[in-house]
């Protein structure tokens, strides 16, 4: 556990490369109960399971792409294509017996408690970016739904092993909340996790496609809004669908589905007393569009 923030970039990478990654209880339970019935599970099975958990799927990730990169001509982007270049039972010998978040942060229950928080998030934005891929037929609805889940990797990894660091970024945060992120991430840590994100990606080898599925700067590309809408609308609904910024993420995922703003609050299951004052809003928005008659 680190409670003093490393020297620079390079000192985290190297933190990090070394160290093994967790997984959740829940996770290592389904593998093993997956496991056991080796002979009736198939490699969409153990996806299923692999991309509940963004520290279980870029274990997955970073432990196939030296394989890949000696039998194919582009990066493994997904899990269940990991999982068959390995086949079933070398996966779970290639696994073995990963420490668990749980135990990991055992004696630290304010960090589980909001290391636990930003995975529920993570899920849910990971399940939102998979379910508007499949509308837009994306080509590779797994790549997207794996992009969202990792968008916020460093974060979780913070959590895991430096929590008293995690809770002092959280804390500035919550005390001011004009503060952005990476202000407040400089500030406590010396570095932009987003810029460790990309460090590491590039240290275990991760495909370049999650790379830039993952980075918002790429907000041009509609794949890459797709994961970013997703991002956003998880974490501005983390507490309840009342947070200042949800009217932009609804106006943004109105374009990029092409649906209306009712449909969409609707297929989120937005609670019924909030959905007239988002209809209201959306309708303004829609005026101010078309302009003065």
């Amino acid at each position: 556990m680190l409670n003093q923030p490393l020297q620079d970039l390079e000192a985290w990478v190297i933190f990090f490369s070394n160290a093994e990654l967790p997984i959740l209880r829940q996770t290592a339970r389904r593998l093993e109960e997956a496991r056991q019935n080796i002979d009736k599970v198939s490699g969409r099975d153990i996806a299923s399971i692999v991309l509940q958990d963004p520290l279980m799927a870029v274990r997955v990730l970073a432990y196939i792409q030296p394989f890949s990169g000696k039998h194919l001509h582009s990066d493994i982007t997904t899990i269940a294509n990991a999982v068959m270049m390995l086949g079933i039972e070398p996966f779970f010998n290639s696994i073995g017996t990963p420490v668990t978040i749980e135990v990991m942060l055992k004696s630290e229950p304010q960090a589980l408690l909001g290391l636990l928080q930003v995975i529920r998030r993570v899920q849910r934005a990971s399940k939102y970016a998979h379910d508007w891929a499949f509308e837009r037929h994306d080509m590779n609805v797994e790549e997207v739904a794996i992009a969202a889940l990792l968008h916020d990797l460093a974060e979780i990894l913070l959590w895991c092993f430096a929590p008293k660091l995690a809770i002092a970024i959280r804390d500035r945060q919550q005390a001011d909340r004009t503060l952005r992120s990476t202000t407040a991430q400089e500030q406590v840590l010396g570095i932009r996790l987003f810029d460790l994100q990309l460090a590491l990606c590039s240290t275990w080898h991760l495909p370049e496609l999650l790379k830039t599925l993952m980075d918002d700067a790429n907000a041009h590309l509609p794949r890459v809004q797709n994961v970013s809408l997703a991002v956003n609308l998880a974490r501005h609904s983390t507490s309840d669908w009342y947070d200042a910024a949800l009217p932009d993420d609804f106006d943004a995922i109105e374009k990029l589905l092409h649906i209306s703003r009712e449909t969409l609050l609707r297929r989120l299951d937005v609670p019924e007393e909030a959905i007239p004052t988002y209809l209201e809003a959306g309708n303004e928005t829609d005026g101010e569009r078309q302009g003065p008659e």
